[in-house]
């Protein structure tokens, strides 16, 4: 059994964890830290959780933690995860971050993004954990940064266009997401007076996970990749849903575009190419960890148009954390995460 940790548990990244791995077949729950839950039992936060985990919440106590696990995951906000990290390495035992500190390659993007002073950032041997690119990389891992939600759905449904030189490196990407994805704390623009009835788009030009999108997917291309990108709030719970909008280097029919997708994510449980004409929608993978991906070719203006559907909650977050601890510790892929999405 592998032995889990989880700081920050009763955020919605961090419940969503307990969720998925109380009923993991090769994982015990054995620390839940939380700063303002502690003493409490997280079924007592969560009624959800009743029978499935009634574990008391702690103060996060590191010490305890490392002594207690085989792996810690940090569903914290982003600055925390790297002191954490350097001690919990020290002694054997493995982290796997929710937040953004391990996501980059190079400090000075960070720390213009997201701010923090951290010492030696390059010496903390890391991995991106998209699964479906870094696999063989994250089996070896000792610390690994989980992608952020709007990059993994973008990045999904570019990655084969990229790695065939399909296209430009321009992009346009238009993203619609749930209201969880702004977080557990209450703030304006996620009362429910704001939200309800109401899609409206938010930093503009200037969202953190643009440089994350650029990292990964020039990479991909082995030259630039400039993302353009809008994301929108909108009225649901769950669910990510981006639109890319991509200049073809040749003619190419839509046929030919569902080639490529299903050649290139075969043998990738997670990721569901759908037949032309079909489109993705987030209702078809809510509470799930697949990524739905369509397309459509626009002949007028020689522009293919890509969509993905994730749940941000699972394949954006939690599930994905889940799926690379299953790669480090050399369990089936697939266990825990195995789920029907629920419809409708």
């Amino acid at each position: 059994m592998v032995r889990v940790g989880i700081f920050g548990a009763t955020g919605y990244t961090g419940v969503e964890l307990i969720r998925i791995l109380s009923k993991h077949e090769k994982v015990e729950i054995k620390y839940l830290s939380s700063q303002s839950y502690n003493t409490k039992a997280i079924s007592d936060v969560y009624s959800s959780l009743i029978g499935f985990c009634d574990k008391e919440l702690e103060d996060l106590n590191l010490e305890k933690a490392m002594s207690e696990c085989d792996v810690i995951f940090t569903a914290l906000p982003s600055g925390h995860a790297s002191k954490i990290a350097r001690e919990a390495v020290k002694k054997g035992v493995k982290v796997i971050d929710l937040g953004a500190d391990f996501r980059f390659d190079d400090y000075s993007v960070y720390k213009k993004w997201y701010g923090g002073d951290y010492e030696n950032y390059e010496g903390i041997k890391r991995v991106y954990g998209l699964p479906e690119v870094y696999r063989e990389t994250i089996k070896e891992a000792e610390v690994v940064g989980n992608p952020g939600c709007y990059p993994t759905s973008v990045i999904l449904g570019l990655m084969p266009l990229l790695k065939n030189g399909i296209i430009e490196g321009e992009v346009i990407v238009d993203s619609k997401s749930g209201v969880s994805g702004a977080g557990h704390n209450p703030s304006h623009n996620n009362m429910y007076a704001e939200c309800n009835e109401n899609i409206k788009a938010y930093n503009v030009a200037k969202h953190r996970h643009v440089p994350e999108m650029e990292q990964e997917l020039s990479k991909a291309f082995g030259e630039k990749v400039s993302v353009v990108f809008t994301p929108h709030l909108t009225p649901m719970t769950r669910g990510i849903l981006s639109t890319m909008y991509c200049k073809l280097k040749k003619d190419m029919d839509i046929n030919t575009v569902y080639n490529v997708y299903t050649d290139f994510y075969k043998n990738e449980y997670f990721v569901k190419v759908l037949q032309p004409g079909n489109y993705p929608a987030t209702k078809n993978v809510y509470g799930s960890n697949f990524c739905h991906i369509g397309f459509e070719v626009d002949k007028h203006t020689n522009t293919l148009i890509v969509m993905s559907a994730i749940d941000n909650l699972v394949k954006g977050a939690s599930g994905q954390a889940v799926q690379n601890m299953n790669i480090m510790f050399g369990i089936n892929e697939n266990t825990g995460l195995d789920i029907v999405p629920i419809y409708p």
